[in-house]
């Protein structure tokens, strides 16, 4: 099976499907297509109604009812000494294990109800546009659009308050190893034009290999920049500024009071931003890197690692940003999956993705997607014990 990195294809164009023909269909074809859809009415009532029927329940089972009475599916898959659990509420991770380390990689909560309460997008899919939007506004081929601004009440973070992680996406597929879960978010949400079709595809594989792959399309000129946000944590001490990190970048982008991306970069070296040498992580950061100019081939762009459990973890993406987050604002009341509550810098973000802030910095890559493209990223996560 090919390695997730070299098989995907980094393409943002789409095939075009032609409209069909106005042809005249003899008796035999329209008998045909007569039994074919009463095939796929009777289909889609299975599907329906019996989905848990096509999995089996050591993958996918019940977690909780959302207050709106959906179900949310907790699915597990396991490769490549990994073993991992993806609810259907946000796309999120909610837990991940090495083999020979028993502490988990992630935060998570084990009650959908602390989810609800408390989570900061615990390891869920940010979306249509992770990170901030200034003013929560922006202009579309000259078409003004204002958007949920559910931070500070002046700027949308994470695609505004019913963004992608705050929303229960459908089970696609799956097998013993991955998992694809899809959303369609309408025209208009949070501010949002033209209806998105998003897929989250997570897969296990490798060595010690997290993949986790990124599709949209949308029917209008729209905003796109989706991306991973889990609190990596490598040990089980509940704090890690003493993890050492190296980023392979060498400007930031300077953030203001509310940490939303000014526009102006800076060259890290000589400076507290500088993690071109690995060194520990020690400070408060929100902050993105700005590891190329565009979107490009994956590549490995940061490395996290403990001293303790001498877990380290290889980032590689196609993107041109990555954003560290430090975990320092954490502050949910409630007990993790690890029975602790978790405290300031209890876990950090490591989130690949264009650069923050796009549409108030023209000279930024841009984070437009229209009719006919398709946005592709890929970001894998490699732990390695040794």
């Amino acid at each position: 099976m090919p390695d997730p990195i070299t098989a995907i294809r980094m393409d943002t164009s789409q095939r075009s499907v032609p409209a069909n023909g106005h042809q005249r269909a003899g008796s035999s074809l329209i008998l045909f297509l007569w039994l074919y859809s009463g095939y796929c009415r009777v289909a889609t009532c299975i599907l329906t109604l019996c989905p848990r029927k096509l999995f089996s329940s050591r993958m996918i089972s019940h977690f909780s009812i959302l207050p709106e009475n959906q179900d949310v599916r907790a699915i597990e898959i396991a490769g490549g000494g990994l073993h991992a659990r993806i609810l259907t509420w946000g796309a999120s991770l909610q837990d991940l294990r090495l083999d020979g380390h028993a502490p988990p990689l992630v935060l998570g909560f084990p009650r959908l109800e602390d989810y609800l309460a408390h989570a900061a997008h615990h390891g869920a899919i940010a979306g249509p546009v992770i990170n901030r939007i200034a003013g929560g506004m922006a202009t579309i081929d000259g078409i003004h659009h204002s958007f949920d601004r559910n931070e500070h009440d002046r700027q949308t973070l994470h695609g505004g308050a019913g963004g992608f992680g705050w929303q229960h996406w459908q089970v696609a597929a799956t097998g013993a190893s991955f998992v694809e879960l899809a959303i369609s978010q309408p025209d208009g949400h949070m501010g949002f034009p033209g209806r998105i079709d998003a897929t989250c595809r997570y897969e296990l594989s490798g060595d010690g290999m997290l993949s986790v792959a990124l599709r949209a399309t949308t029917q209008k000129p729209t905003l796109l920049n989706m991306g991973h946000h889990s609190y990596f944590t490598l040990d089980d001490r509940g704090d890690i500024r003493d993890h050492t990190l190296r980023i392979d970048a060498d400007r930031v982008l300077l953030a203001d009071e509310t940490d939303l991306a000014t526009g102006e970069t800076l060259d890290v070296r000589g400076t507290g931003y500088d993690f071109t040498r690995a060194r520990p992580v020690s400070d408060p950061f929100d902050n993105n890197f700005c590891l190329a100019q565009q979107r490009r081939a994956p590549q490995t762009v940061a490395q996290l690692a403990s001293p303790h459990s001498r877990v380290t973890m290889d980032v590689i993406s196609s993107e041109p940003g990555l954003q560290l987050y430090t975990g320092h604002k954490l502050n949910a009341p409630v007990a993790g999956l690890n029975g602790r509550i978790d405290k300031p810098f209890a876990g950090l973000c490591l989130e690949p993705q264009m650069w923050p802030n796009a549409p108030d910095n023209p000279s930024f890559p841009s984070i437009v997607l229209r009719p006919g493209e398709r946005s592709q990223q890929i970001s894998c996560f490699k732990f390695t014990n040794t």
